[in-house]
């Protein structure tokens, strides 16, 4: 009998986790960082969103979120209104230049999806996709703190 492979999982993980982030934050064409291109694509998904909505589809609490739309605001990509209904919450609009760093970030994301797939049959992309997303299931965002 074989003896199980030893893949080290978590180390893995977290290589391609940091190399990813580093080349694409070094990419010159790109005017927004990993974490503002995802806030751009939760607001072209449903633009005006509550800051604690955009931080719960982004895995933020409540001072990363605050921190990546105040960051993002100041480079004039979004911009942070008081909701009409509760004095309290802020919702976040994408800017004119949001939604062209929006359509920007989507190209470049097409690229790079296209090179982390290639190789690789449909099949089992949608495993690895299954893998990854159970990660968020068995731990959950919350058990942590």
């Amino acid at each position: 009998m074989t003896p199980a492979k030893h893949h080290r999982l978590i180390y893995l993980l977290s290589v391609a986790q940091r190399r990813l982030q580093r080349w694409m934050a070094a990419q010159p064409e790109s005017e927004v960082t990993p974490a503002q291109a995802g806030l751009l694509f939760i607001l072209g998904k449903q633009d005006g969103s509550l800051m604690s909505e955009a931080g719960a589809a982004l895995d933020l609490g409540p001072a990363g979120i605050s921190g990546l739309v105040d960051r993002t605001a100041a480079a004039k990509l979004v911009e942070r209104r008081a909701d009409s209904e509760d004095g309290r919450a802020w919702r976040v609009w994408l800017t004119s230049k949001g939604r062209t760093a929006l359509a920007q970030a989507k190209a470049g994301a097409a690229e790079v999806n296209a090179a982390l797939t290639e190789g690789f049959t449909s099949a089992e992309i949608d495993i690895v996709a299954r893998w990854l997303t159970s990660i968020q299931d068995k731990f959950p965002r919350g058990a942590d703190q």
